[in-house]
């Protein structure tokens, strides 16, 4: 990662906070733990670390059972949009797009109360739009074409079959969402609370930071306190994309 004007021990305390919890930790906690005076940095400083775990999570593929499903996140209105009409349903101005994937195996000798997949790794991506070939290039960037991948029976998944070993896609109804895509829902009911809880007022300009420090965690859930080292290790391993274009921001969006 490139050099900061923030001293090392502010990176090192933002990397342990974002390590140490389960779920996330606000820059402007973080702000008010290292008494900083200006929130702008502090946030610009996190947003690096989530995009250094992207980068991260971007070297593997999903493989094996791969389950799909897309969802929308409530973000604020770009400025652009500000003075149009706002729209209602899947183009509305304060939804974006994400398409959700995660690997996972049936269960063998499935215990009573247990779910019938195990989950292994798990990707949340932003996207512009819902069309069949935006998300067939998704898919092969990010699904090994040796996978077998399940969906639902919408039109945006029907060119993934070109790229997958098989595609099983279906009409699912509602009450049968957590026997054929149990865990890309509960990924989804996560990271919508998560949002919810910790930050607000995101855009969609940045939102990717966001769903990247959840995925990363979750791909991690068992390394306990080594997590915080493989952060370390990715922080000094990449240089980030990130930047900023407000210099006065006083919130996370």
């Amino acid at each position: 990662m490139e050099n900061s004007k923030l001293p090392f021990m502010y990176w090192y305390v933002a990397m342990h906070l974002l390590t140490s919890t389960k779920k996330s930790f606000s820059a402007s906690e973080l702000q008010r733990q290292l008494g900083h005076k200006r929130y702008q940095p502090i946030w610009e400083m996190v947003c690096k670390l989530r995009d250094v775990m992207g980068k991260r999570d971007n070297l593997y593929q999903l493989t094996n059972e791969v389950e799909l499903d897309n969802v929308f996140i409530t973000t604020l209105i770009p400025e652009g949009e500000k003075d149009k009409p706002i729209k209602q349903g899947i183009g509305s101005q304060r939804q974006s797009k994400v398409v959700i994937m995660n690997e996972s195996s049936f269960v063998e000798n499935l215990k009573p109360g247990k779910k019938p997949k195990r989950v292994n790794h798990l990707k949340m991506l932003v996207i512009d739009d819902l069309k069949a070939d935006t998300i067939l290039n998704t898919v092969k960037e990010h699904v090994n074409p040796q996978a077998e991948l399940t969906t639902d029976d919408a039109t945006p998944y029907n060119k993934l079959s070109e790229h997958v070993k098989s595609h099983h896609a279906q009409v699912i109804k509602k009450e049968d969402l957590p026997k054929m895509l149990p865990w890309v829902h509960i990924a989804i009911g996560n990271v919508k609370r998560l949002l919810l809880d910790v930050h607000h007022q995101l855009t969609k300009e940045y939102l990717q930071y966001y769903l990247n420090e959840f995925c990363y965690k979750f791909n991690r859930r068992y390394f306990g306190e080594a997590i915080f080292d493989r952060l370390l290790v990715a922080a000094v391993s990449y240089n980030t994309d990130f930047k900023s274009r407000i210099y006065n921001r006083n919130l996370c969006g």
